[in-house]
């Protein structure tokens, strides 16, 4: 299925990312524990090759695809189907255990998540998120209302000056939104972003989305909402159990999801 998206449209348009045939394996260690001193273990180790006590889960399994500039694309599926695996590994967070991904230009994974500190306030981590996505002093002074006032976290008291720990969940997964959706992105990828906050900021998010892409990016957006998929992506990739099931245009997978789904 992706290889005929591939053929199809290809055209003349500009790639922004490639996953080429992509596999992905988490290795859980500590799964047993073994008795005896660590000489002997080291000993049994070597012996059979393989380290005692590791469960290898296959979270991603053999995923092609190509995406476009300008393309807006919806990531479905269950539950630990591997849709956030596959952003990480799309961001460079993840090493492919076979295949490949490429990318032409920089991929920003939403919302910056490590560089924000909770015992910082909203200002501080304003300035620290931007810095992390590469903006510099000026063009985070430059944009800072605009990140505040997108957020909307102002809008019931100065909270912005508090610090993080003190925010909702949904208030600082629209703060982080906000900070990403400041500047340019070649790649950006949102996962769960529009599921927090009212419909107004959900309408906010899904015009920036459509701004990016106008702006000659590529975002992929992974969401259990599908209306929020609807309204944003023009294409889907449906991924279960690791494996890419669907790629098409957003109605043709929805209507089949929906029918797998029962929803």
């Amino acid at each position: 299925m992706a290889d005929q998206h591939i053929d199809q449209q290809g055209g003349g348009r500009i790639p922004t990312v490639i996953a080429d045939e992509l596999h992905i394996v988490y290795r859980v260690h500590g799964a047993k524990t073994g008795k005896g001193s660590a000489t002997a273990a080291l000993s049994r180790i070597v012996k059979r090759g393989e380290e005692r006590g590791v469960r290898k889960v296959h979270a991603v399994k053999g995923v092609s695809f190509v995406a476009y500039r300008g393309e807006a694309v919806g990531l479905i599926g269950s539950n630990g189907s591997g849709k956030s695996t596959l952003l990480r590994a799309i961001a460079g967070l993840l090493p492919a255990e076979k295949g490949r991904v490429y990318t032409n230009g920089q991929p920003s994974l939403l919302g910056v998540n490590a560089a924000l500190m909770n015992d910082l306030t909203g200002e501080r981590n304003v300035i620290l998120g931007g810095l992390a996505m590469g903006m510099s002093r000026e063009q985070i002074k430059e944009r800072y209302q605009g990140i505040v006032d997108f957020s909307g976290i102002n809008e019931k008291g100065d909270f912005i000056t508090l610090p993080m720990r003190t925010y909702s969940s949904g208030m600082a997964a629209r703060l982080r939104f906000s900070i990403a959706a400041a500047k340019d992105h070649d790649v950006l990828m949102i996962d769960e972003a529009l599921a927090t906050g009212d419909r107004k900021f959900q309408k906010r998010s899904e015009e920036r989305i459509r701004e990016l892409r106008k702006e000659a990016g590529t975002v992929f957006l992974v969401s259990h909402n599908n209306k929020s998929i609807r309204d944003t992506c023009d294409r889907v990739l449906w991924l279960e159990r690791g494996e890419l099931r669907m790629d098409g245009p957003t109605d043709e997978v929805l209507k089949e999801y929906e029918k797998f789904t029962g929803k």
